[in-house]
């Protein structure tokens, strides 16, 4: 039988965990009649009782494997952690919020079964959805595929099915260390579908999501992928310089017809700041660029796990992935790298 695993990243989903495990579990049961399914839920460690009610899960369901990190690496490093730990045919990974409706998952299956490599879900917004959060999202796109080439579908989430290959390419050959895995899935290409949905309302508690991470989200998947925001820069440094020069062939040229007048105070201090606040601007985005690099020569490992469940048993992993470099360790087995807490 194909395999397929299902990576669901967690962090303080106390609340819903449960209902979203017995949706997903209800939701895949007809795919286990043809295919081996394994549900792998990554653990953010959160001070609430999430990974305890996961434990309790696994200890039911031998479907289920509990990956927990030694620490909060984030969204991003718990699904590409899934992605280097997965040894299945095809991998569908969702967040586990219930914004992610799981009953889409046997149409993405559908379609991987005909041929696609890549099955995206793309969000189609409700009316009830803030107007300013679907504006924002939707320019965030644009300018994404703008800038760098790279064409997002609008509303292109992080619910998506991925076959094997790429899998493997994105797992050992993609290996930045602060990853924007859509725009890395974009980018790979291969034969992509797209398939909308509508999202759901939180089964419980709030968003893991502040303004503040949503900002960073989105500075990091165009630093990422786009060279722009430099060549904006020195763009827009050689047009003031050009300017300044100009503005002083002026005030020559009125020196020289005996006009001068005193300059004023506020033309002085309105150039001197607003060229001030210009470089510091280009400062900061060289300092994006420079921050990425240094993360990058760093080459610490993306993600760490502690400790596994399975049927309701914890075993320490200590499992580390350095950038794509540690190879295919795919075929050990938890008996193998860890023992019994």
């Amino acid at each position: 039988m194909q395999k397929i695993d299902i990576v669901c990243p967690v962090y303080r989903e106390e609340k819903v965990v449960q209902l979203f495990h017995e949706r997903l579990a209800s939701a895949i049961a007809p795919l286990a009649k043809r295919f081996e399914v394994r549900i792998v839920y990554i653990v953010d460690p959160s001070p609430d009782r999430t990974e305890e009610l996961l434990s309790s899960i696994s200890a039911t369901d031998p479907a289920v494997e509990v990956l927990v990190m030694s620490r909060r690496f984030g969204h991003q490093a718990a699904l590409i952690a899934g992605i280097e730990l997965s040894d299945a045919d095809a991998l569908v990974m969702l967040d586990s919020d219930l914004q992610h409706p799981p009953e889409l998952i046997p149409e993405l299956v559908s379609h991987w079964e005909n041929g696609a490599d890549v099955v995206q879900a793309v969000r189609q917004d409700a009316s009830e959805i803030p107007p300013l959060k679907r504006c924002t999202s939707r320019y965030f796109y644009k300018v994404l595929g703008l800038a760098s080439g790279v064409q997002l579908p609008i509303g292109a989430s992080d619910y998506r099915l991925l076959t094997r290959r790429v899998c493997d390419i994105i797992g050992t050959q993609l290996t930045e260390q602060n990853p924007f895995l859509r725009g890395l899935v974009s980018w790979v290409g291969f034969n992509t579908v797209l398939v909308p949905y509508r999202p759901l309302a939180r089964g419980g508690g709030q968003s893991n999501y502040s303004v503040l991470a949503l900002v960073n989200f989105a500075v990091n998947g165009i630093f990422s992928f786009s060279k722009l925001p430099l060549r904006a820069c020195t763009v827009l440094g050689f047009s003031m310089a050009a300017l300044g020069f100009l503005c002083g062939f002026v005030e020559v040229v009125i020196y020289l017809s005996g006009t001068a007048e005193v300059p004023g105070w506020a033309s002085i201090f309105t150039a001197v700041t607003f060229m001030g606040g210009m470089q510091l601007f280009f400062l900061g985005v060289i300092g994006e660029y420079m921050s990425q690099i240094f993360d990058e020569v760093k080459s610490r490992p993306r993600y760490i796990i502690d400790r596994q469940y399975k049927s309701g048993r914890a075993v320490h992993f200590s499992r580390s992935c350095r950038s794509g470099s540690q190879g295919n360790h795919r075929s050990r087995t938890s008996d193998e790298i860890g023992k019994v807490i």
